[in-house]
């Protein structure tokens, strides 16, 4: 199904052995368009920490509980290596703890158009030792926090045309199929979905999202209600109203 990640931030994160903490953040490499970790505020059980949990961990969540169950202990999660969230991750950061969770490095991108499984962690460019290295220190510039991501301005091909106001994910691919954009500064109290497919670009520096439709298309495009479900209807009345068959 087709979950928002705003609702979805506040579910606990249950160990095979206790409570771990709530899920306060998502972490999803900007290429693909997959989530690569939840961000984990831990509760009273330990000292108040934000740990990553990688999709690959999850079980089935309990959506009536708003519950993660992950294939962990709570000392696999005290023990795993500390990471600074306050600075950009590194890809070593990553493959220490991958490396500590048994967690895979490498698996398939997704499919054009949507599918396939979300790669876990970056693939380390080859290379010389002594660059290689440097590589992997470096911040991993393709990493973005949801958190962060919501509030960028959306500019369509003619103009601004509102701010990102949340995603929304497929929660059996862990990708984000749509962007929910709020256009409250240009159609007040309107919602509506933009697919990530029809993203061209992101000014990271400006806060920007640029989309590949005019701002006629998204005002008259199917309104968005965040209380219902993304049903893939909605996609598809979506799709044919801008002219544009999946993938």
């Amino acid at each position: 199904m087709l979950r928002s990640l705003s609702e979805m931030r506040g579910y606990s994160i249950l160990a095979t052995d206790g409570h771990i903490g709530k899920a306060h953040d998502f972490l999803f490499d900007s290429l693909t368009w997959t989530l690569r970790y939840l961000v984990v505020k831990t509760g009273p059980w330990l000292l108040e920490r934000r740990v990553l949990i990688s999709p690959v961990a999850l079980g089935d969540p309990d959506w009536t509980k708003r519950e993660f169950p992950v294939n962990l202990t709570r000392d696999q999660v005290k023990s795993a290596p500390e990471i600074d969230l306050d600075k950009p991750v590194s890809l070593q950061r990553q493959v220490d703890l991958h490396t500590h969770h048994r967690w895979p490095l490498y698996m398939p991108a997704p499919l054009v158009g949507g599918g396939g499984v979300p790669p876990a962690a970056p693939v380390i460019p080859m290379g010389e030792p002594e660059s290689q290295e440097k590589v992997k220190e470096r911040g991993d510039p393709d990493l973005r926090s949801h958190r962060e991501v919501t509030g960028y301005h959306i500019s369509a091909i003619d103009g601004e045309i509102g701010h990102v106001e949340d995603f929304i994910a497929d929660d059996s691919q862990w990708c984000l199929r749509h962007m929910v954009i709020d256009t409250r500064n240009w159609l007040p109290g309107r919602k509506v979905l933009i697919p990530t497919d029809w993203v061209e670009d992101v000014d990271w520096e400006e806060r920007t999202v640029h989309v590949s439709l005019d701002r006629e298309t998204i005002r008259s495009s199917p309104e968005f209600d965040p209380s219902l479900p993304v049903s893939p209807e909605h996609d598809k009345q979506l799709r044919d109203h801008c002219g544009r068959s999946q993938g």
